[in-house]
């Protein structure tokens, strides 16, 4: 069944329009973890205005289910990687000015950089996912780069989605469908919510991994953080159940 990973970078980002450590991220991620959710993600930036690489420093050692460190891999970001050794790290081209991740890579233009990273993490035993949009010319490239993973940019699924959920989908389900012939794991990120999500997971069930970090900050301020995420489990249960 697909699991749910928490983005908390959005409490960061309140804890830092205030200063001072409230709401504290550390204890965040633990709540999260206690509420079910199946694993934490985190994407420092070299401007650190929501998660700090510190923040990462300090919730490593006590995430108990799996820790994803996504984010462009400019040489700090792969120290602080290497330096922690999370469970997974996504690989995002982020422009330095981004307000938030906006596209995928191109693994062809870029596949001698991405083959390197990829080398790198992998030998010091980190499960590697390359972030890309829904192409599967980008879903064989980032195969020949050596990743484990890829992770869809679901930005435009959502988007689309309220105009009509089989179209929104297409481009999707074809790159999961070559996603899968080609042996790689498949993650998916980015603007999927309460709304959209049961119809991503039934159309495509071998999804690994879903993250979700803005919506569930969001939909916390009315609901409560554990009746989120369990809302997003559900979601997730009661879609794969119906294969």
């Amino acid at each position: 069944m697909t699991r749910l990973s928490v983005n908390i970078n959005k409490i960061a980002t309140i804890r830092n329009a205030r200063g001072g450590d409230m709401p504290n991220v550390a204890k965040a991620a633990l709540d999260c973890e206690r509420f079910g959710a199946e694993g934490i993600t985190v994407h420092p930036r070299p401007d650190e205005r929501h998660i700090r690489y510190s923040d990462v420093r300090e919730i490593r050692p006590t995430v108990k289910t799996e820790f994803n460190i996504e984010g462009n891999p400019i040489p700090s970001f792969v120290d602080l990687v290497l330096e922690v050794v999370p469970d997974q790290v996504t690989l995002v081209p982020d422009a330095h000015d981004a307000i938030t991740s906006n596209k995928g890579w191109d693994t062809v233009a870029n596949r001698e950089f991405l083959t390197g990273i990829c080398r790198v993490f992998k030998e010091k035993g980190i499960r590697t996912s390359i972030f890309i949009d829904p192409d599967p010319a980008m879903a064989e490239g980032a195969k020949a780069c050596g990743c484990d993973r890829v992770e869809l940019y679901t930005a435009s699924y959502a988007e689309l989605f309220k105009d009509g959920p089989e179209e929104a989908i297409k481009p999707y389900l074809e790159t999961a469908l070559k996603v899968r012939k080609i042996g790689l794991g498949l993650n998916a990120g980015h603007d999927l919510n309460l709304e959209n999500l049961g119809y991503y997971i039934k159309t495509i069930p071998w999804t690994d991994e879903v993250s979700i970090g803005h919506a569930v900050i969001c939909d916390a301020l009315y609901m409560g953080l554990e009746n989120t995420i369990k809302a997003y489990l559900s979601q997730i249960k009661k879609n794969s159940l119906l294969l």
